[in-house]
């Protein structure tokens, strides 16, 4: 990866002024998730354009298995902007980083976050705010929903349960473990890491309500898509 950044950063910065998407900030993620041993099977149909993605969070594989396969942008927090890497590549993928903390400016954000939909075509947000191990569902925030309510005319919100099956635990990135440590933890497996991306029906009609009735509607559409495969395994 360390040797692989400065090829595609110097790539990036050629192809910028011809283009105003660069394809290789979103072709490093999809090479990291194969040199970290990311395998990753689809179910279901995604949107094509117009997508807003609202998924569980597991691990920082997520990001770059969403964006290798749909060519999303994210919403994250500016707490990200403390490493110049991240901030680097969050920039260059089109990211929105978001001030949790920073009531004043929830109008801007909301700004940021439309003209990310209507500039990218693709955008995802992890609302539960954190990771968790993949056990569970915990509750959405709607905060960073308010971009999209009333959802604008031509944006499909769509549900993504990303599942990577019985080893979540081992794979999830939670507690006070370092990423450092937990990178160095992933590529050491000798087993690849397999993740499910499941694209659920869109929220249409009374889901759309509001974005609390979205957050809601959307975290109750990744549960029941958990519940029915656990059935399933069972």
């Amino acid at each position: 990866m360390a040797l692989l950044l400065p090829a595609f950063a110097a790539l990036h910065f050629v192809w910028r002024p011809f283009t105003e998407h660069s394809p290789w900030p979103r072709l490093f993620l999809r090479t990291v998730s194969r040199i970290v041993g990311l395998r990753i099977s689809v179910r279901g149909e995604r949107v094509e354009s117009g997508a807003f993605f609202i998924a569980n969070h597991v691990s920082w594989l997520d990001i770059p298995a969403i964006s290798g396969l749909t060519g999303s942008a994210f919403v994250a927090h500016d707490g990200l902007s403390a490493n110049p890497v991240l901030h680097w590549l969050c920039r260059a993928n089109d990211t929105v980083l978001i001030a949790r903390h920073d009531r004043t400016s929830v109008a801007r954000q909301v700004e940021q976050v439309r003209q990310a939909l209507r500039d990218t075509g693709a955008l995802t947000v992890f609302p539960e705010g954190t990771t968790n191990d993949g056990t569970h569902v915990p509750p959405f925030k709607s905060s960073l929903l308010s971009a999209i309510a009333p959802v604008p005319n031509g944006i499909s919100v769509q549900p993504v349960w990303l599942d990577y099956g019985r080893g979540s635990e081992e794979i999830a990135w939670v507690g006070t473990e370092p990423g450092i440590a937990n990178y160095l933890r992933l590529v050491a497996r000798r087993e690849p890491v397999e993740l499910t991306v499941h694209f659920l029906p869109e929220l249409a009609g009374d889901e759309l309500a509001d974005r609390k009735v979205i957050a809601v509607a959307a975290r109750e559409a990744i549960l029941s898509a958990k519940s029915r495969e656990g059935d399933n395994r069972a």
